[in-house]
């Protein structure tokens, strides 16, 4: 096949945009930020699994507190209404057998106070973790959030650079004759690039050197041929005689 040098010396350019799309791809898959996001992301649910824990162990404590309050007000009520019941008079039995319930009643009141009162100090230990691990969460959340604001960052400059490569790819192929195209499209999709500039004996597109013949036969050609690579089958685009 032939076609004018200066077309082939544009498969050049189109190698070049090629391969800043490739490089942007690449960079797509590769970021960074895609792997701290999963790493975020994971820490996230584990301080919010953290904070559940110590919510239900806080809200478990809570109910114990308030059960103990009522039947510390039960006691006392029951106080109360006996010391009334003693105050109104009555058989000595009946005075007797309420002294004696009043005695009970203190001791229970006491212990109940004393249960109270350790449940209300893991209470004030276990509100010190929920807070702690709502701060936790709040934190983690926001790390995420800065993450991919980063990420989101990125992808739009990606998105930016492969649109101008594409559209300067466009803008090549057309000048470019379609047959030729067509040839450097499908070494590109074998073998991952379809032309090279033959710099000395070395492909450009594979970066090996042809062998003598090889290379007499490429120096030989007419200025206007379309000579492959043996190696890779790139289109070998030599300078300007």
């Amino acid at each position: 096949m032939k076609a004018d040098p200066t077309a082939q010396r544009r498969l050049l350019d189109l190698a070049e945009a090629d391969a800043e799309l490739n490089r942007v791809a690449h960079r797509r898959r590769t970021l960074p930020e895609l792997e701290q996001i999963g790493e975020a992301e994971r820490e996230l649910q584990a301080k919010r699994d953290e904070l559940v824990t110590a919510q239900t162990a806080f809200s478990d404590l809570d109910r114990e507190v308030r059960r103990l309050e009522n039947e510390v007000d039960q006691v006392r009520k029951r106080e109360q209404r006996d010391r009334e019941l003693m105050a109104s008079g009555g058989p000595a039995k009946q005075q007797e057998d309420l002294e004696h319930e009043l005695q009970t009643l203190t001791r229970r009141q006491g212990v109940l106070e004393d249960e109270q009162l350790e449940i209300m100090e893991q209470r004030e230990a276990l509100e010190t973790n929920v807070t702690k691990s709502r701060e936790a969460v709040t934190e983690a959340e926001g790390k995420l959030e800065e993450i991919q604001a980063r990420r989101d960052e990125a992808l739009a400059e990606f998105d930016a650079a492969e649109q101008r490569y594409r559209q300067e790819r466009e803008l090549i192929v057309k000048s470019v004759p379609a047959e030729l195209v067509k040839i450097y499209e499908r070494v590109r999709e074998q073998r991952g690039v379809g032309a090279g500039l033959l710099q000395g004996a070395r492909c450009g597109a594979c970066r090996i050197e042809l062998d003598r013949s090889a290379l007499n036969e490429v120096r030989e050609a007419a200025e206007d041929d379309v000579v492959r690579c043996e190696e890779c089958g790139a289109i070998l685009v030599r300078e300007k005689r």
